[in-house]
């Protein structure tokens, strides 16, 4: 019996990329900064943000056109690597 293998992603796509931490300026600011590094001209209408039931953290969803898994491996290290993103999906 052999395992199934996970779907491999078909590259150029369209990619959810959702980040979550502290509620701010600062944390919009970080992302918007990482996609334009990673995704030049990724389309900012596409971003949306929920904050907590408290309002004290926000989810920030970005959706880029992914060319590849280097590039993801990129963006997630470079938000996780920040100390005011609390988790990357």
């Amino acid at each position: 019996m052999t395992t199934p293998e996970a779907p491999k992603i078909e590259f150029p796509c369209a990619y959810p990329i959702k980040v979550m931490g502290r509620a701010g300026a600062e944390l919009h600011t970080l992302v918007l900064e990482v996609m334009e590094r990673h995704a030049p001209g990724f389309d900012q209408a596409s971003i949306t943000v929920r904050d907590s039931s408290k309002g004290s953290f926000q989810s920030i969803t970005v959706t880029i056109t992914a060319t590849g898994e280097p590039q993801l491996m990129a963006i997630f290290a470079d938000l996780k690597d920040n100390p005011l993103v609390q988790m990357v999906l």
